[in-house]
This record gives structure tokens, sequence and C-alpha cells, in this order.
């Protein structure tokens, strides 16, 4: 999976002599929390709504509300936005984009092609993502296949089990739980009984999730 599989690619820029105040309106009317900053064609910054907050006075100011909304109207993008920006590649990994802004501290990449902006990801892009990835929209059931031991060939007999038993696989993922490598299938709620059942004839540690369906809901 590639950053450019799951970033946001219509994006809103503005320009660093933009006001504070038109940044405000463009993210309001596009619902969106923060603006890549273009100059020239290329990335000099980014603002974002906690940049903006950070640019009002607090309640203990000596400025009237008149020169509060003054000073907001006359500050430009540049006066306030992040100048160091951290980005990734399109044809970068996805886990690499989360590795950055969990390391960084940040809920946001501009996603770059060279030295041009082409996408942006965000929290939202990668929990999308994530959905996306297990087929979580799909109605299904999870059966977990717990492996303490590691050994090769596990993948293949469990889908040796599937196909034999015409299951279809709708998606699988391999996860850690204490030390335990954990299987994980989504299958149709249909089949779980006699997979898990299939499963434990073959050696298997199997179970279905009891409680997926509920959070289906």
């Amino acid at each position: 999976m590639s950053v450019a599989d799951f970033m946001t690619k219509d994006i809103q820029t503005v320009a660093p002599d933009t006001k504070i105040s038109v940044a405000v309106d463009l993210m309001n009317q596009n619902k969106i929390h923060r603006l890549p900053v273009i100059d020239d064609g290329k990335l000099v910054g980014i603002i974002t709504q906690r940049d903006i907050e950070r640019t009002n006075p607090s309640q203990a100011t000596s400025l009237s509300i008149y020169e509060v909304n003054y000073l907001l109207n006359n500050m430009t993008v540049n006066d306030v936005m992040t100048k160091e920006v951290k980005t990734i590649s399109a044809d970068a990994f996805l886990e690499d984009a989360i590795y950055q802004m969990r390391q960084n501290q940040i809920g946001v990449l501009p996603v770059m092609d060279g030295s041009a902006i082409v996408g942006i990801i965000t929290n939202n892009d990668i929990l999308d993502a994530f959905l996306d990835v297990t087929d979580y929209h799909e109605q299904s059931t999870v059966v977990q296949i717990f492996v303490e031991h590691d050994q090769v060939g596990v993948i293949f007999k469990v889908g040796q089990i599937m196909a034999e038993n015409n299951f279809n696989i709708q998606t699988l993922m391999v996860t850690h739980q204490n030390g335990v490598k954990v299987v994980e299938i989504h299958v149709d709620p249909a089949d779980k009984e006699v997979l898990v059942e299939k499963l434990k004839q073959a050696g298997f540690n199997a179970k279905a999730a009891e409680n997926y369906k509920e959070w289906k809901k």
C-alpha cells in the first residue's frame, strides 16, 4: 500500500501573503483544518487551525475587540505558518507515513512528487485506509487463529482448508498479541462455525471473534 493509494488528491492551498481571515474562510468552506502554503509553485510551509488559534490574543490582552479583529485581518499566512514542514513521497509505503507522523507527533504530511505537491495525507486518511484494508464495510465475521510457535506454511495450510471447503477469504491479516502471532480472516458469517471446526480438526487453535457483529452495527 502506497501513500498515493490513500492520500487526498484534491487539495486546497494558499499563498504566503494570504490574509489569515481568508485562510480561515477557506478552511471553513471546505471543512478542513490545514492548508499547504505554496509560493512560486513550491511548498514553503503549512498553516493549521492550531497555528491560527495560537495567534488569537488571550482574554488577558489589553487590546479591544476592534483592535484584535484589525490585527487578525491584517496578519498573513506567512506570519504564523509552520515553515519546517515534514513531507513524504507519493510512492512511499503507507506505514512509512504513519511512522513519520507518530515520530514527529503530527497529523498531516504533504505528499510530494519530486518538488511538486500532489496530495496530502492525514490521520483520517489513514483511518479510512485501515477500514478499507480490513474490508470493514462488507458483511463478515473474523475468525482468529492463534499461532504460539511460529512455523513455516501456516498460511498455506489455512488456505488449503479454505479451498477444500469452498470458503471465501474476504481479507487476511497477521497481527501479534502478547507474543502470539494471530492470523485474522474475514469470512462470510454463515461459514464461521464450520470453518472454526475444520481448523480445530487440523490442529489449529481457532475461534470466531464473538463481538465482531456488534461493532459493525
